[in-house]
């Protein structure tokens, strides 16, 4: 998935609530991706232009306001199209949505997937950060080798975070197939 395809995922994921101003669209995707996601609006305008020249987006734009004589915001809504592709992007779970990149915003809107992507999506994420996990390693030998202690010390915590990851995915792991089990078991209904 292209950045401008994650963008494009969690501007619809955005407006699947409500239509938004830019300025909203921005600040909610701040609040739901967190600090280390900063979104520009060099980067949300041109997607936003791109979104409604492709039919996902459309405009309710109510001309000036006659109190102010100033124009008012704009707001964007989904379009049927950008209903459809949003549903089509959710419900697929291939190895773009646990890339660097889409993780983040696929997992922000796992409340509005369903538990099997879900867990397709998790099982993905930590199978690639396992393969990482093994890079890491084998760089840690390799710098030791070196003596160089200052790139050693990267690699050894970058391969702490990929473990803390490792974990925190395990448990999200198995908190869904308990859920699943759960919703499956005719005993737990009652």
């Amino acid at each position: 998935m292209r950045r401008t395809d994650v963008l494009t995922l969690a501007i619809l994921g955005t407006l699947a609530e409500k239509p938004l101003h830019g300025y909203e669209i921005r600040k909610r995707l701040g609040a739901s991706l967190g600090p280390f996601r900063a979104l520009s609006y060099g980067s949300l305008y041109p997607a936003l232009k791109r979104m409604v020249t492709e039919g996902l987006i459309t405009v309710d734009d109510q001309g000036p306001d006659p109190s102010t004589n100033r124009r008012s915001r704009i707001a964007y809504r989904l379009t049927d199209a950008g209903t459809t592709q949003l549903a089509e992007e959710l419900a697929s779970s291939g190895a773009s949505s646990w890339d660097d990149d889409a993780f983040d915003v696929r997992f922000a809107m796992f409340d509005k997937t369903d538990s099997a992507t879900r867990l397709r999506i998790l099982e993905g994420r930590r199978g690639r950060l396992s393969e990482r996990l093994e890079e890491i390693s084998q760089g840690l030998k390799a710098m030791r080798e070196r003596h160089d202690r200052y790139t050693a010390e990267l690699q050894r915590h970058g391969l702490e975070r990929v473990e803390r990851e490792v974990e925190w995915l395990d448990q999200l792991i198995e908190n869904e197939r308990s859920a699943t089990r759960g919703k499956d078991d005719p005993a737990s209904a009652g």
